[in-house]
């Protein structure tokens, strides 16, 4: 295949994974973290899996053989993902076996199998198994394969080969689907600080209890992903909250993607299976090890083994925030840029806490993405509502793998009388916008929170996202705008400052780029900066390969999916690409112009990708205060100078560790960003100690 100008977006995901992967396999990484970092590689392959390869089954399936931007095909691109994927899988299982489970045994983290047990162990199992298990799960028989009952997408389940009943020569199966609230590993009481089995090892030890009377000839563990490529037919339906629940029930009886099962089933039962789920080969993966990897983050929190995980790194109170005065009032004096998790997004909650309990707040408007499981802010809203306060909450049921959890919240909200919106027809609502409407004594006042990240204070302090505080007029008129385009029959306005996907976000950012590349052929400095997740779009990326040819210096730190090559002698060789994996999910989208010398600095909620920039309702945010413009600049800057995580990308798609100059230190770009927090921090609480505050009288008027 000819170098095309682009890299396969597919491809590109599974090297960014392998990035992960490679955090599971650096030994300089504490034991625990790397078997973190391995589940979530599992993780991401399961989603990755549902979605992105369901699509490309759906597309061979119905006969579509139009070309990616890269020449390849749907069958092509699915037989090079397997490729990929089957590599990758088996690397993760030689990360597990050849370093992480030696070494965390060496620490006395051990995993027990069957034939590692004593009697006196086998007995406790035992009591575990009648007490607990026998009763909980249940075999069903499959005497034919139109029989098989619906599996749950990623289900652990147990398939189980019987001898043929009297009289008859063709073997039974029955499957044991391990539902509900599984607690995979088991404690078991041994000489190691921590003996654990799996669950279904301890089944398999167990099996014959189920099948009394019965030749059991084979245990074996198996797993299906499931195509959850779901559609919803907005247009049709009048209900778009029923029609969510429909497709998610849809999803459940979606075509199987993958059949994971242990290496050593027979032949006979493996054809079994592919017959019953209709999977073929190509969708069948072996698996030398225990399934669902994914499972395992649960064991990388263990208590007692502090030794085996990072240091911590908690979260700082910003200096920017008095948290003895009112957010209102802290807002009003300055602008507020916080950079979490470095930075407690503690500000954020109080903000809207504050909102639901002020008897001058006349209204909040709010879009949810992703919230937490137990949401302080939707608490918030709830309790604003009750209150008096005109609620308004754009709730986006489409959220994928978030559905259910937002019908909820919306069916809680709306019991508390605050107005639901279920997002845009045709689009999903990914911008991260609160305004509180506020009655002050020189009148109405709005004041807004604009985000990189979703309201969710758990997920805060696990990725890095920037948040932005402001009462600017400009900002307070276009966000009112945008909220009426977005809940109502409204068209939308020309906004003052924003910019919203789809109707000019893309337009705007190649405007800016054909900015810096007019001004490189004038001969004037040219510069741009952006922190992205992803990289995709065509047309950006052509811009940014026609400004990189008329001399425009761009860097690029892309996290994950990146399909611009840079490097390219006449074509990028001025582009560079770098991405970070580290402890904390790079997530802020941070953008930097030059623009002449003036420094447009924005935020976004969205990556460059054709879904952000033409099937969701995203913002592009200009952040204009002096302070919080030049503390963006700053953290870009520290993210282009990371050697010790930070890899470039090459231009055949392969990545490369980013090497420090000849004698300079090494630098994390996290580690910089948290001890920089942590010393501001210090700094603020010096300051503070160091002034003299003198008690006034209460009717005081200096």
């Amino acid at each position: 295949m000819t170098t095309s100008r682009y890299l396969n977006r597919e491809l590109s995901w599974l090297e960014f994974n392998q990035r992960v992967l490679d955090e599971a396999c650096n030994r300089a990484v504490p034991l625990l973290e790397r078997l973190k970092f391995l589940a979530i590689t599992a993780s991401n392959l399961d989603e990755f899996f549902m979605v992105r390869v369901g699509g490309l089954h759906l597309l061979v399936t119905h006969g579509h053989t139009k070309a990616d931007p890269t020449g390849r095909t749907p069958q092509q691109q699915l037989t090079e993902v397997t490729t990929r994927v089957r590599q990758m899988v088996q690397d993760q299982y030689t990360c597990l076996q050849q370093e992480l489970d030696p070494g965390l045994a060496e620490a006395g983290f051990v995993r027990l199998k069957p034939e590692n047990l004593n009697d006196q162990q086998i007995k406790s199992l035992e009591d575990t198994f009648d007490a607990e298990l026998a009763a909980r799960f249940t075999p069903q028989a499959v005497h034919q394969h139109a029989e098989f009952p619906l599996l749950t997408n990623q289900c652990l389940t147990i398939c189980v080969r019987l001898a043929p009943a009297a009289g008859e020569e063709d073997d039974r199966f029955a499957v044991i689907p391990l539902l509900g609230d599984l607690q995979r590993f088991r404690v078991v009481r041994s000489e190691y600080r921590h003996g654990y089995m799996l669950i279904e090892d301890v089944i398999r030890l167990f099996i014959q209890r189920y099948f009394v009377g019965e030749q059991v000839l084979e245990v074996v563990p198996f797993r299906i992903s499931r195509n959850a490529d779901m559609s919803v037919t907005e247009d049709a339906s009048a209900d778009l909250l029923a029609e969510m629940e429909a497709a998610l029930w849809a999803r459940k009886q979606g075509d199987t993607v993958r059949l994971e099962i242990d290496h050593q089933v027979s032949e006979a039962t493996l054809q079994f299976l592919q017959t019953a789920l209709n999977v073929q080969d190509q969708a069948t993966y072996l698996i030398d090890g225990p399934l669902d990897l994914a499972s395992f983050m649960r064991l990388a929190s263990t208590s007692g083994f502090e030794s085996l995980q990072y240091e911590s790194w908690p979260p700082q109170p910003s200096p920017a925030v008095d948290h003895a005065t009112s957010m209102f009032d802290v807002i009003s004096e300055n602008d507020i840029l916080l950079y979490h998790p470095y930075e407690a997004y503690d500000p954020v909650v109080r903000f809207i806490e504050e909102a639901a309990d002020d008897p001058d707040v006349l209204a909040i408007k709010q879009t949810l993405y992703r919230t937490s499981r137990n949401s302080p802010i939707v608490s918030a809203l709830r309790r604003a509502a009750e209150n008096g306060k005109n609620v308004t909450a754009l709730l986006e049921l489409k959220a994928r793998f978030d559905e259910a959890r937002n019908i909820s919240w919306a069916k809680q909200l709306e019991e508390a009388a605050v107005q639901v919106i279920y997002g845009v027809k045709g689009l999903k609502t990914h911008a991260k916008i609160c305004v509180i409407v506020r009655r002050e004594a020189a009148g109405i006042k709005r004041y807004m929170h604009f985000g990189t990240g979703n309201y969710n204070e758990s997920t805060a302090s696990l990725y890095s996202d920037v948040s932005y505080m402001t009462c600017d007029e400009d900002l307070g008129s276009d966000a009112t705008a945008f909220f009426n385009a977005i809940t109502g029959f409204s068209q939308p306005q020309q906004f003052r400052k924003l910019e919203a996907a789809p109707i000019g976000l893309r337009e705007k950012l190649v405007e800016l780029i054909e900015i810096e590349t007019q001004q490189a052929r004038e001969g004037q400095p040219a510069h741009i900066v952006a922190k992205l997740n992803s990289l995709v779009d065509p047309q950006i990326i052509d811009a940014l390969y026609e400004a990189s040819q008329a001399g425009v210096k761009i860097q690029l730190n892309i996290r994950g999916i990146c399909c611009l090559r840079p490097g390219q002698p006449g074509l990028s060789e001025n582009i560079s690409v770098v991405s970070i994996v580290d402890r904390f999910l790079e997530h802020a989208r941070i953008l930097y112009f030059y623009h002449g010398g003036e420094e447009r600095v924005y935020i976004s909620s969205a990556d460059w990708m054709p879904r952000n920039l033409d099937r969701r309702v995203e913002l592009l945010v200009p952040v204009e205060d002096k302070d919080c413009h030049r503390r963006l600049i700053e953290i870009l800057n520290v993210c282009f100078i990371d050697s010790v995580k930070a890899k470039a990308l090459n231009s055949d798609g392969s990545y490369s560790a980013v090497q420090p100059e000849e004698g300079a230190k090494r630098i994390s770009s996290q580690k910089l960003l948290f001890d920089q927090a942590a010393q501001a921090c210090k700094e603020a609480a010096r300051a503070r100690h160091t002034m003299f505050q003198p008690h006034r009288a209460a009717n005081s008027e200096s």
